[in-house]
Order: C-alpha cells, then sequence, then structure tokens
C-alpha cells in the first residue's frame, strides 16, 4: 500500500469554467440591480429635494422626512420640534432617522444576500463561480458593521412608533377634527407593512424565544416567537414590499402637495 506523506497543494476544484448551469442564473441578479438601482435613485433625489413633503390640509408626511426636525421644515411638519437652525436640503431633513433606517436595511439578513449576490457577485448564483480570489466573511471592515444589526432593529422600532404617529395624525379632516381620504389609507397601509417588515426581522425573533432553553416554561414567548416566526418566513417578501409602499407614499404625497393632483376624500 503506498503511503501519501503530504497532503496535495490544492484543496480547491480548479475549474475555469464559470459555472455548468444551463438555466439564467443570471436573470434574478439582474432583476436586483436594476429595481434597488432605481429605488435608490428616487429616494436619493426625494431625500434632498426639500419640497412637497407635507399637506398641511390633512397632516400627511412623508416617512422619508418623518421627523422633520430641520429650522427649514414647514409649519406644522415638525413632530418633534425643530433641532437645529434651518440649513439646506443637502442635509435631510430627517437625519436622526435615515442613518437609522438605512442601517437597518443595509444590514438585514436578507438583504445582505440580495446585494451581495447582486453587485458584488459574492457569489452571483449557487454554483456560480465568483470573481473574487480571497473570502474574509464579515470579519473585516466593513463587513463586521454586519454585526450591529440587532441595534438598528431597536431603533426601527422606535422610528416605527413614531411612523404610526404620522399614520394616526393623518386622521385630519381638511375643517378640522377627524378626515379620512386615499393618502391616510396609503400611509397606513405603509406603517402596517412596516411594522411587519421590522417585526419579522431575524433578530427580532432571536430576542423572544431565542435563548430560551424550554418553550413549555415560557407559554407568552413562545407564543410571540411562534408568531413571529410565521412572519419572519415572508421577510424577503416584506422587504421588497415595503420598498414599493415607501416609494408609493411618498409619490402620492408628493403629487398632493405640488398640486398636480387632488386628494380623494372619502369623509371630511
Amino acid at each position: 500500500m503506498t503511503q501519501v506523506s503530504e497532503a496535495p497543494g490544492r484543496t480547491r476544484a480548479q475549474i475555469a469554467e464559470k459555472t455548468f448551469r444551463q438555466d439564467p442564473w443570471w436573470r434574478q441578479p439582474a432583476i436586483v440591480v436594476t429595481l434597488l438601482s432605481l429605488w435608490v435613485a428616487y429616494a436619493t433625489v426625494r431625500v434632498f429635494m426639500g419640497h412637497y413633503y407635507w399637506v398641511p390640509a390633512y397632516h400627511y408626511l412623508t416617512p422619508f422626512y418623518s421627523p422633520c426636525i430641520n429650522g427649514e421644515c414647514v409649519p406644522g411638519s415638525s413632530t418633534l420640534g425643530h433641532w437645529f437652525p434651518a440649513v439646506p436640503p443637502i442635509i435631510p431633513y430627517a437625519v436622526i432617522s435615515l442613518p437609522f433606517v438605512l442601517g437597518f436595511r443595509l444590514t438585514c439578513y436578507y438583504y445582505r444576500r440580495a446585494y451581495y449576490r447582486a453587485f458584488w457577485r459574492a457569489p452571483a448564483a449557487c454554483a456560480v463561480r465568483e470573481p473574487h480570489e480571497k473570502y474574509t466573511g464579515e470579519t473585516r471592515f466593513p463587513l463586521i458593521m454586519q454585526n450591529l444589526h440587532r441595534y438598528f432593529f431597536y431603533a426601527a422600532i422606535l422610528i416605527s412608533i413614531l411612523n404610526t404617529y404620522d399614520a394616526v395624525d393623518a386622521f385630519h379632516g381638511k375643517t378640522g377634527g377627524v378626515g379620512m381620504g386615499l393618502g391616510t389609507l396609503i400611509i397606513c397601509v405603509n406603517v402596517i407593512l412596516l411594522w411587519a417588515y421590522t417585526l419579522s426581522c431575524h433578530s427580532c425573533r432571536h430576542i423572544t424565544g431565542g435563548r430560551l432553553k424550554n418553550f413549555s416554561k415560557h407559554p407568552v414567548r413562545y407564543w410571540a416567537w411562534t408568531q413571529i416566526s410565521k412572519l419572519n418566513a415572508r421577510h424577503m417578501q416584506l422587504a421588497w414590499t415595503t420598498l414599493g409602499t415607501l416609494m408609493l407614499t411618498d409619490l402620492y404625497i408628493m403629487l398632493v402637495a405640488s398640486g398636480a393632483i387632488s386628494d380623494l376624500r372619502f369623509f371630511n
């Protein structure tokens, strides 16, 4: 019997072909790149526009400007007041919330998979060779910052509470008192879906039941864990749906605020 004294120098298969897959594996990464790029472009323009974010007659405030704390914010739109003097839109009016919203989305487990594959091709798809020579995972800067996701989740909860307040405030009639329009409905649906996306987060699921050793001794937490687990199974769908509802909500409020369309009122 021949005895090998040294292990082979190569530990990975040396395959020259990019992949042996015959299906259109590139389609999904291409769609993700297109949709995310369009959304980021739209959101960037709107965040720095500084106009058409508030409808005073019905108290509609776009989530891209909530909370509006800049001294330039129009009267009535500042839920938490003005935190600093008027500055140009080069600094977002919702500067205290947008970094945390962005951080929560960027570090989200689903979004990581989406943009790692689509933009960095790490890898672009299963059984497709990636172009990178080495892999260090999320152990070095800047990807080590992905471990802050659980802390961004706590901030996202606070922002969701603020968005809920904005939704309640949107039940404002033109002549005062309670009123409701199509904008109110759109804002409320967006907030409900944002809550569903936030609570479906993997960090939320771990917080509710991840450290329990015996579910039978913690029936309330077990019930909460099972409900969040159901949402967690839809985390990818909610991630994309909320991007759509955020854009729709902002676009509708912008059109109403600019006078391009009138809000369809159900009453008052």
